[in-house]
């Protein structure tokens, strides 16, 4: 890595061990010549040429926005139980900063969902894990007409429906019942949540698809549109959420070997354990 880089730090606010952590790389990178920024306490947007993330999954969701916009790899150093994008420990940091520093590592694409609401951007138009239509505010269950490609797919009525990356395949789509796909898979899985029927029926769709979600017109009802579990904004009935594949990705900085099977296995092991809950970003 040449010197003069601008590196941004995300941490977990909640953790001291984070924050060590982070102090310890900072002086890593300072000391070769590096500028490092932590963007949650000082106004900066970037462009950077380097995010490194320090805490679990949650922290680099936090990370990864800054990393896409700006085009750069991420690094998330893992202080949470186990992450399916972070990797190291907190006794691997030295080694971890330095392999970065000599360029010694290899970069895996994650992709992205691109979502429009009634063709129009929101605030967050991209998705690395996915994009939920969830009811809101009562009990009432919702209808939501779902298309693929311009044919009608379904109408489930249900607590909602998401699409997934495959990233994202791991997460909420998993447990609504919807399949796990491995990294590196260019599709997307479309799953309805708790839909009141007798049939349970995912769907994978090639990533450059067209997902419309569309709330029933004619029923009194409201629902809210999630990316990547933040709340985006309220949906009326009639509103249309677009989801496809983006042409953006996610460079994760992968330093030593990347066993994804393996560490799936060990992670829903720990789930199963009681007080072995996620990160909370």
């Amino acid at each position: 890595m040449q010197t003069g880089k601008k590196i941004a730090f995300f941490i977990h606010t909640r953790r001291s061990d984070a924050r060590n952590c982070a102090e310890r790389a900072s002086e890593m990178l300072r000391t070769a010549g590096q500028r490092i920024i932590f963007p949650q306490e000082e106004p900066d947007d970037g462009p950077y040429d380097l995010v490194i993330t320090f805490g679990g999954d949650g922290t680099l969701l936090k990370g990864a926005g800054a990393a896409i916009t700006s085009g750069c790899p991420l690094l998330g150093i893992n202080l949470g139980t186990l992450g399916f994008l972070t990797e190291g420990e907190p006794d691997q940091l030295g080694a971890f900063i330095r392999k970065v520093m000599e360029d010694d590592y290899t970069i895996e694409n994650r992709g992205l969902l691109r979502i429009r609401v009634n063709g129009e951007n929101p605030v967050n138009s991209l998705a690395l894990n996915d994009a939920v239509v969830t009811r809101a505010g009562f009990a009432r269950l919702i209808q939501v007409e779902t298309r693929i490609n311009g044919e009608q797919w379904d109408t489930f009525t249900a607590d909602g429906v998401l699409a997934a990356t495959a990233t994202g395949s791991t997460g909420y789509n998993l447990s609504a019942g919807g399949p796990v796909l491995a990294p590196g898979v260019e599709a997307i899985v479309v799953t309805p949540v708790c839909a009141h029927s007798l049939r349970h029926c995912p769907c994978v769709v090639p990533a450059r698809s067209e997902i419309e979600f569309r709330l029933k017109q004619d029923r009194e009802h409201r629902a809210e549109l999630q990316v990547d579990g933040k709340s985006i904004r309220t949906l009326e009935a009639g509103d249309r959420v677009s989801v496809t594949g983006a042409n953006e990705r996610l460079q994760l900085i992968r330093v030593g070997d990347y066993h994804f099977f393996e560490l799936m296995k060990r992670k829903f092991l720990a789930w199963s354990q009681p007080g072995r809950g996620e990160e909370k970003p």
